[in-house]
């Protein structure tokens, strides 16, 4: 028998706060007693190269932060074209090229210089891989575009989280210093990051093994799910209304709700979907559970709409965290027919949950569902509340137009604000404190 190859070593990512040329922290550091030098955040800029005309340009268009980002972000300069990758990895430029694409990059060009030596050794210890048989290289790309995919998402929030012209009140470093805080975390927050996503990575990873070790030691058909969808009703009319950064207030509070209650109660996000959540659980009473209370935190919360919930639930195929099949069709079909705040399930659920103790059905016949065909429906709702109160709910509309109206004479107030001050040629200087905190713009 031939001996099993040794793996290759691991590549390891340079660790930004010691081992590349970043600035030292501690001249930025701030304190509680004593505010930051107001040259902070240019010292930060110079450190790793910037011009002073670079740093004065940033300034003008209120981009400081985001230009460290930018040059803090990758451990070394990019020195090789794909041509010299391609011959320092022994791996073919198309295949680098693919794996690029797949990541979510724009697809390299000859003689364009995007590659460092980090990647030159990640690239490296991917083809010993292929050389030994361990991967292929169809593993290879869909692993790139799973993790391209998830990180360009991270990587989005962050961008938005750090931009102080995103008009939020929850930006890093966003204190009464300003630019100079930022330059405080920044040296710091990467190599946290990264610490955090390994972590967090971890974290999943093992969570995905015991779930499946559960499933096949149950019994059950690991295959099986219950899948729902959940829609925000008016959202397209509300879209017309505000301003894309007030739609995204919205947006926001609306994933908070979804991915809270759905994580609460044992079921997982499989995706967003805009104004919709495609959530699952292996069990059939939690996918209903789930399905309820989303349907009544969506209609006791004043900032948003109702949501209509369809749920179904059978085998599906599961591909990259994602689900595929007949199930999640049916679920996303029989959420278009649901009456705002209603949760319409289809005869499986019914059949699996009809004597469960607390639930009431209506059968609301068979309809016909897009390029599915008729198929029986049934209304789900608790047995205390399985004839609704029309009366509240209209006075729960009510509120909500109120709360909505004021909402946005505030917000259009505060961009009248902003636009007076930027014509005027007046910094935007931070509020004076307040009693409590400023209300969210949605």
């Amino acid at each position: 028998m031939s001996p099993v190859p040794d793996a290759p070593e691991p590549v390891r990512w340079p660790d930004p706060a010691t081992e590349v040329d970043a600035p030292d922290p501690a001249p930025f550091a701030s304190s509680a007693t004593s505010p930051l030098d107001a040259h902070a955040m240019a010292a930060l800029l110079r450190s790793v190269g910037l011009s002073d005309d670079e740093i004065a340009e940033a300034r003008s268009h209120r981009h400081l932060e985001l230009l460290a980002i930018e040059h803090l972000v990758l451990p070394e300069t990019p020195s090789h074209d794909l041509a010299e990758i391609s011959e320092a990895t022994g791996l073919s430029a198309e295949l680098i090229a693919q794996m690029w694409r797949s990541l979510g990059f724009v697809e390299p060009r000859r003689g364009d210089r995007i590659f460092t030596e980090f990647d030159v050794g990640m690239l490296s210890t991917i083809g010993r891989f292929l050389d030994m048989g361990m991967i292929d290289d169809d593993l290879i790309v869909q692993m790139a575009r799973v993790i391209g995919s998830s990180l360009a998402r991270v990587a989005s929030a962050l961008v938005d989280a750090i931009d102080p012209a995103e008009p939020t009140n929850h930006h890093l470093g966003a204190t009464e210093h300003g630019d100079d805080d930022f330059a405080a975390v920044a040296p710091v927050l990467l190599p946290t990051l990264l610490q955090v996503m390994d972590f967090v990575w971890r974290r999943h990873v093992q969570a995905e093994a015991r779930a499946r070790m559960a499933r096949e030691h149950a019994g059950t058909d690991p295959d099986h799910r219950a899948v729902g969808f959940a829609d925000l009703v008016g959202f397209t009319a509300l879209s017309q209304q505000v301003t894309a950064h007030e739609l995204a207030a919205v947006v926001d509070r609306f994933e908070a709700i979804a991915y809270d209650t759905v994580s609460r109660l044992g079921g997982r996000v499989v995706k967003m979907i805009g104004d919709e959540v495609m959530f699952s659980v292996a069990d059939v009473r939690a996918a209903a559970e789930i399905a309820l209370t989303l349907s009544e935190t969506y209609r006791d919360d004043d900032e948003l709409s109702d949501v209509r919930v369809g749920l179904a639930a059978g085998p599906v195929l599961q591909r990259e965290a994602d689900l595929f099949g007949p199930v999640v069709n049916r679920a996303s079909r029989i959420v278009n027919i649901a009456f705002p705040g209603a949760v319409v399930c289809s005869e499986e659920v019914h059949e699996a949950l009809a004597d469960e103790p607390g639930l009431v059905w209506k059968t609301i016949g068979p309809r016909n569902l897009k390029n599915i065909g008729r198929i029986p429906l049934f209304v789900l709702r608790r047995e205390a509340v399985a004839e609704p109160d029309h009366a509240n709910h209209e006075e729960a509309e009510h509120r909500r137009a109120e709360r909505r109206a004021a909402r946005v004479a505030e917000i259009a107030a505060r961009r009248e604000e902003r636009h007076r001050r930027r014509s005027a040629g007046e910094d935007e200087a931070p509020a004076a404190p307040t009693d409590g905190p400023e209300p969210k713009e949605t």
